[in-house]
This record gives structure tokens, C-alpha cells and sequence, in this order.
């Protein structure tokens, strides 16, 4: 759809350029450069605090050009996937189209910030477990560059031609091709994990999930609405550019309000998980572990890890010799690739390990004091000690309370590995939020026009807002992975249909279309990128 197109204002649509001013261009730019530069700042003091660890100009210069890649990502999903939130506040003349998006960036930055960090480590999770604890890599390096540039050509092609597409899809299509070929290039003989199918499949529901709920729910509520409130108002659709009644502004711009905060609850870690492999790769030393764990953490942690070791000991081979640390590590690296985390040896290679920390910790009195030389291992026994923990497939080996222990130092692991700095979140937030803010006309009129064969009423625009509200919020909270597209789109859809509006199947086969290829598609760039960078680097 061309720009053309949008500004060519048919009857019914919304002024798109309502409010636009160059001292908003210029505010703009201004924003982007002050965050840039407080990104530059905040690295720069992280490794200074981390014993003045200095970092190489090459290494530098992909580190920056990495963060620029991550935060555009970011962006491309704030235009890409908000435009949603604020489609049926414009349509409904409930706010002036830039006051919307304006208002709905403000409410995604304070959604980033508050978030919990769970979907960031749920999307890095399914990533190989040998790339991410090789990050700093060449390998390493090739995957965070290919899934990344992957996912914004799709959204970018994706958002030229209008289409309401989910970048939570297109981001775990292409993990997936970089796990894939990472699988498919390994030499032969060597074991590797490709794609974690168990957490795919996880979040392939969730995703699946969104549509299907969007649609039911909203046309479910709108009925629910019909019967119980009988105003009429209601359920018109607006007249010119008249405003509706305050009672009903209210209620649609609280449910934009909140679509957007979570939204950004969810959607902003997206990248963020991908930020912190790529900080990991360049300045181990600053980021591997969680300095910012307070010490009174450090002897919980320590009995913890004792627990846990006292636990895989009690089940590894009665008179079987413990394997090196080194071994222990290949062993559950090994188990962890072929997904088989069972089984006595393992047991204890996983005791081993978790000695392995627990030493580590005790010697140099917390996270925060461990040296550079030693930060590397610490994290690895750290990450494949919950990741075994995770996936094993202990069955009734384990008591309940042993179960209830290592879930425990699981958690305790997780902190120490699994955490985001809060200047990451404030740059995701700033990108999310100007994201926003830019190129969000062709999915608004996409959402507003193109869905249904009537104007959207004020009742249609506030159950498709209430339902993703709170089907976001629930799985924001759960930690899993939904597409906003694809549950306020369906909702559009439902409460379409519930009101015998009818339906523009063209637009409903496109998305549907944009959804079956999404996968395809951005496994096949993601997996072609990481080949070629592969190379490169």
C-alpha cells in the first residue's frame, strides 16, 4: 500500500496527519540521539566497573553495530505491531491520531520498564545451547547478526505491503533457520543441537493461541455487551469527526492505554534477551554474571547449590568415579544436544557441576567478586546446570523434595545468569516507543478499514482492546510469547462477525496467508544470513 493511498482520506477515514508539526521531527530526532548516547555511556561505565575490562576496537565496533541491529529491530516491532493498539482509538475519534501514537509509545516504554525478563530468556531458550554459551564467538557473532536482520526484512516487507504480521513470529522463524543450519553445517560425527522442538512447540501455542482468542473472546464480549449494556451510542459508528461521549472515550482510550503497556511488557523483551547475548559475546566480564546480585544472596545460593549436588549424587552410579569438570561439561552439553538429560553418568556430571559453582562462589564471596579469568567457566557450569534442570527428563528419579530443591537452584542460577540491565530496558523502551511513533498509518487503515465491511463502532473497537489487553497481560505474566497483531486483528474479526458486519475475506486470506509463510520465509533468510556470515566472520 503506498503512502499515496493513505493520505488519499476516503469517507469515514480519520485526518492520518492530524497534529503533525516539524518541532515534532525535531523532538524526535533529538530523543533518538540522547538515547544513543546514554547506550554509549552506559557500556562504557559497565566496563569500567568491571575491573576497567578494555575491549578490542573490532570487537567494539561489532558491539555497536549489533546494538544499532537489535534496537531496529525494536523499532520496526514499535511502527509494525502497535499500530494496532492505537487503530481503534483513531478510528473512533477517541484521540487525534498523533496524540494516540504519542500516547501509546509513552505507555510501551513504561510497559518495558516494569517487565519481569521472563519472555526475553523464553525466546533465548530456544536458541542452540552451544551458541549461546559461545556468543563471543565467530559462530556466535553470525547467529545474533542473521536472526536479527531476518526478522526486520520480513517486518519491513511485511509493513510495506500493509500487512498486519506478528514479529514475535517472524523472530522465533528465524531462530529456528539459524538453528537449523547451525545443525546442518556441524562437521560430521560432531553432535549438535539444531532447534529445541519441546520449547518451540511451547511457544508455537501461544502464538497460535492468539488469533483464535482474539476472534472468540471479542465476538463473545460484544455479545456479552449487546445484552447487558443497552445504550445505544454505544454502538454506532462514529459521525464525521465528532468525538464520542466521554464515558465511552474514557473506555477506549483506558483499553489502548493498557493494550499498549503490555504490549510493551511483552514484545520489548523480545530483543532484549538478544542484546544481552550480544553484551555476554563482547564483555564477557561485565555481563556473564549478574554483578548486580546483592552479597546477603551469596550464602542462599551457596546451600542451594549444595542441595542440589547432595540430590544428583544420591542418583548417580553407586561406585562410579566423578568426572572432571571438564568432562562433567561435555557430558551435559552432550545430553543437552541429543535432548536425553537422564541417566546416572549425567546425574553425576550435573553433581560435579554444580560443585563446580558452589566452590566457585564460596572462594570469592559472591557473583560480584569473581574474576574476569574465572567468569567464563562459572557462567558455563551455571547455564548448562539449569538448562539440564530444565529439560531433564528425571521422571519419578527424583523425590518431591528433591524436585522442589533443584527447582529452587534453578531459580537461584537463573538470577545469576538470566537478568537485564536496567539501561537495556530503557534503550529498548526508547526504540519500542519511537517505533511507535513512525510508520504506523499503513497498518492503523489495514486494522480501521480493511478487516470489516462497515465503519468500527465504538463497542467493536473497546472488546477487540479489552481482550488483547488482557490476553497480553496474562501471558506477559506467564512469560510466554504472543502476537498483539494477531490478537487485536482477530478480535476486529470477531467482533465483526458477532455484529453481522461482514468480513473482507481478501484482507483475512492476506493475513492468514502472511502467517503461514512468516515461518518459512524467515527461516529460509535467517538461515541463508547465518551461512553467509558464518563465512564473514
Amino acid at each position: 500500500m503506498s503512502d499515496t493511498t493513505a493520505d488519499a482520506m476516503p469517507t469515514g477515514r480519520p485526518d492520518m496527519r492530524g497534529g503533525e508539526h516539524p518541532a515534532f521531527r525535531m523532538f524526535f530526532l533529538g530523543i533518538v540521539f540522547v538515547a544513543l548516547g546514554f547506550v554509549g555511556y552506559s557500556v562504557l561505565s559497565d566496563l569500567h566497573a568491571a575491573d576497567g575490562q578494555g575491549v578490542a576496537i573490532g570487537a567494539f565496533v561489532l558491539l555497536g553495530l549489533a546494538l544499532l541491529i537489535a534496537l531496529g529491530f525494536e523499532f520496526v516491532n514499535g511502527f509494525h505491531d502497535t499500530a494496532n493498539a492505537v487503530a481503534t482509538v483513531i478510528y473512533t475519534n477517541s484521540l487525534p491520531p498523533l496524540v494516540a501514537v504519542v500516547w501509546s509509545g509513552m505507555w510501551n516504554l513504561l510497559g518495558v520498564l516494569v517487565s519481569s525478563g521472563a519472555v526475553a530468556y523464553s525466546i533465548v531458550s530456544l536458541l542452540p545451547v552451544e551458541l549461546i554459551l559461545q556468543v563471543g564467538s565467530g559462530a556466535g557473532h553470525a547467529m545474533i547478526f542473521a536472526l536479527l536482520l531476518a526478522a526486520i526484512i520480513w517486518n519491513l516487507a511485511t509493513w510495506a505491503m500493509g500487512i498486519p504480521n506478528s514479529s514475535s513470529h517472524a523472530l522465533i522463524g528465524s531462530i529456528m533457520g539459524v538453528g537449523i543450519a547451525n545443525q546442518l553445517m556441524a562437521p560430521h560425527g560432531i553432535a549438535t543441537q539444531g532447534v529445541d522442538w519441546v520449547q518451540v512447540t511451547k511457544v508455537f501455542k501461544s502464538l497460535l493461541f492468539s488469533p483464535i482468542c482474539g476472534f472468540a473472546l471479542s465476538a463473545a464480549l460484544l455479545i456479552l455487551m449487546k445484552v447487558v449494556i443497552r445504550n445505544r451510542k454505544l454502538y454506532e459508528a462514529p459521525k464525521g469527526d465528532q468525538p464520542p461521549p466521554w464515558w465511552i472515550r474514557g473506555l477506549l482510550i483506558g483499553t489502548c492505554t493498557g493494550v499498549s503497556f503490555f504490549h510493551g511488557g511483552n514484545d520489548g523483551q523480545k530483543g532484549m534477551g538478544l542484546i544481552m547475548l550480544i553484551l555476554i559475546g563482547a564483555a564477557p566480564t561485565a555481563y556473564a554474571l549478574n554483578r548486580a546480585m546483592p552479597d546477603s544472596m551469596t550464602p542462599g545460593f551457596v546451600q542451594s547449590a549444595d542441595y542440589a549436588a547432595e540430590a544428583f549424587r544420591a542418583h548417580a552410579a553407586p561406585g562410579s568415579s566423578a568426572p572432571g569438570v571438564e568432562e562433567a561439561r561435555h557430558i551435559v552439553s552432550d545430553a543437552l544436544s541429543s535432548r536425553n538429560v537422564t541417566g546416572p553418568q549425567v546425574w553425576s556430571a550435573l553433581a560435579v557441576l554444580s560443585d563446580s559453582v558452589s566452590n566457585a562462589v564460596k572462594s570469592y564471596g559472591s557473583l560480584r567478586s569473581m574474576p574476569s579469568a574465572s567468569v567464563s567457566n562459572v557462567r558455563t557450569d551455571m547455564y548448562l546446570t539449569s538448562d539440564a534442570i530444565r529439560t531433564m527428563k528425571g521422571g519419578d528419579t527424583f523425590t518431591t523434595d528433591e524436585n522442589g530443591r533443584l527447582k529452587k537452584f534453578m531459580q537461584a542460577l537463573n538470577d545469576g545468569t538470566r537478568f537485564i540491565p536496567i539501561w537495556v530496558k530503557i534503550a529498548v523502551a526508547v526504540a519500542l516507543g519511537l517505533g511507535t511513533m513512525v510508520g504506523w498509518k499503513r497498518i492503523v487503515i489495514t486494522v480501521g478499514e480493511k478487516i470489516g465491511k462497515t465503519h468500527l463502532t465504538y463497542a467493536q473497537g473497546a472488546a477487540a482492546e479489552i481482550v488483547a489487553m488482557g490476553t497480553i497481560g496474562l501471558a506477559e505474566g506467564y512469560g510466554m510469547p504472543v502476537s498483539t497483531t494477531h490478537i487485536l486483528s482477530g478480535g476486529v474479526a470477531g467482533t465483526m462477525a458477532a455484529n453481522g458486519s461482514g468480513l473482507q475475506w481478501s484482507t483475512l486470506r492476506t493475513m492468514a496467508l502472511a502467517w503461514v509463510i512468516t515461518l518459512p520465509a524467515a527461516m529460509m533468510i535467517s538461515g541463508v544470513l547465518y551461512i553467509l556470515l558464518r563465512q564473514v566472520f
